[in-house]
């Protein structure tokens, strides 16, 4: 079977080391670059993350250093829930930054795509700010692009904000642009991520899992969630999943708008159903049980592929 090329724009963050982990070593992946830009943390950090993760894993995917703030809005950040750096919770040797590529993000993606002999697919689990630069810049590019999968937005109430999701508040002028881009978009909204879950006894069965399993336990353990739910939520390898396990969710056709102007809904998902002008699949639900034996699979091969 030949491996789906995949480009990686990502803010690591915790869960973004995971859903990393997992698309480096999926069997049906090829990951040709990977794009930190800034988002849980500032891009300083989410660089550094990146390059330490690949040193840790001992892969040699090419690293191109995306933005480092938002087209438009104010820069956020969520170091209170990653810790300063990002990865509270396990200490990465530090990388050097041999396998960083030189160059403007959207022009590295844009010649990789243009060059590549299959149609690439575009993964984002961080603020969408970079693509959006790709797509504006290179509008042609989209020829090339097999579809884009998101981890982002909400259909009912948010995390940033009460009605915003961290990933599209980030930077709501990119996501629109990316929504409305002509690109074939895959949604894993939040609510998606709330009801993927893996339990305490799942998470021992994590640590169990080699160097790999322990470095995923360390770091999702240091996850506290506000509730008090001693379950540990898995936001964005769920968008990893709906590309290699499309069948544990429930899609469902929908047109998506971002609010830009609302003075308290700013950065929120409008995701509307009941159009006849659909510009995205949402999933709606998951197959908790099954997405769970998935993950602690996809960590198990991590491991093994790790030399």
């Amino acid at each position: 079977m030949t491996k789906k090329p995949l480009i990686i724009s990502t803010d690591p963050g915790i869960d973004d080391i995971a859903a990393m982990t997992i698309s480096l070593f999926a069997k049906d992946l090829d990951v040709k670059m990977i794009v930190p830009t800034w988002g849980n943390v500032a891009l300083e950090y989410t660089l550094q993350n990146t390059l330490n993760l690949e040193k840790f894993l001992h892969t040699e995917v090419p690293v191109v250093s995306g933005a480092s703030q938002p087209l438009v809005a104010p820069k956020i950040s969520a170091a209170s829930v990653h810790g300063k750096t990002g990865v509270a919770g396990f200490d990465f040797e530090e990388a050097t930054e041999e396998l960083i590529v030189p160059g403007l993000a959207a022009t590295v993606m844009y010649n990789a795509i243009m060059d590549s002999p299959e149609k690439v697919t575009l993964l984002g689990i961080g603020p969408l700010t970079d693509y959006a630069l790709l797509l504006k810049q290179y509008p042609n590019v989209v020829e090339n692009i097999e579809e884009l999968v998101i981890m982002g937005g909400n259909i009912g109430r948010g995390n940033h904000s009460p009605l915003a999701e961290y990933n599209i508040a980030g930077d709501p002028e990119a996501a629109q642009v990316v929504f409305h881009s002509g690109l074939k978009v895959k949604v894993a909204p939040l609510e998606i991520g709330n009801k993927a879950h893996v339990t305490p006894e799942q998470m021992k069965q994590i640590k169990a899992c080699g160097a790999v399993g322990n470095m995923l336990y360390s770091l999702f353990s240091n996850i506290r969630e506000p509730d008090g739910d001693p379950r540990i939520k898995i936001f964005d390898p769920t968008a990893v999943g709906l590309i290699l396990c499309p069948e544990v969710f429930t899609m469902k056709k929908a047109n998506v708008e971002i609010e830009l102007a609302g003075r308290y809904t700013y950065g929120a998902s409008v995701i509307d159903f009941m159009s006849d002008k659909p510009n995205a699949e949402i999933a709606t639900d998951v197959d908790v049980d099954k997405f769970a034996q998935w993950f602690i699979n996809s960590i198990k091969v991590a491991d093994q592929g790790r030399i």
